[in-house]
């Protein structure tokens, strides 16, 4: 591979990772998604946190779930995320 090919590979669509928060719906998970950043100015770390609607069509993600969530196309106002699997169930869900 050259480097004109490394360079125009997609970034935008790496897969992020977060935890399932609430069940939506049929068909819908909230993720939340933490990270912590520098503050620019005092240089603490501070968390912040997303929190997203996702696509779950097999309704398979419980509440407490590790999930890999990629960008889709818009399927409702505020889902534009889809689930891709699930990386660790939470003790909650397996008791």
């Amino acid at each position: 591979m050259t480097s004109l090919e490394q360079s125009n590979t997609p970034t935008l669509h790496s897969p992020k990772t977060g935890k399932v928060r609430t069940i939506s719906g049929k068909q819908t998970i909230s993720v939340l998604l933490e990270q912590m950043v520098q503050h620019p100015v005092y240089g603490k770390y501070v968390r912040r946190r997303t929190k997203l609607a996702v696509h779950d069509a097999a309704n398979a993600a419980k509440v407490g779930d590790t999930v890999e969530i990629v960008p889709c196309r818009r399927l409702s106002k505020t889902k534009s995320w889809r689930l891709v699997r699930i990386i660790s169930s939470s003790a909650a869900a397996q008791s």
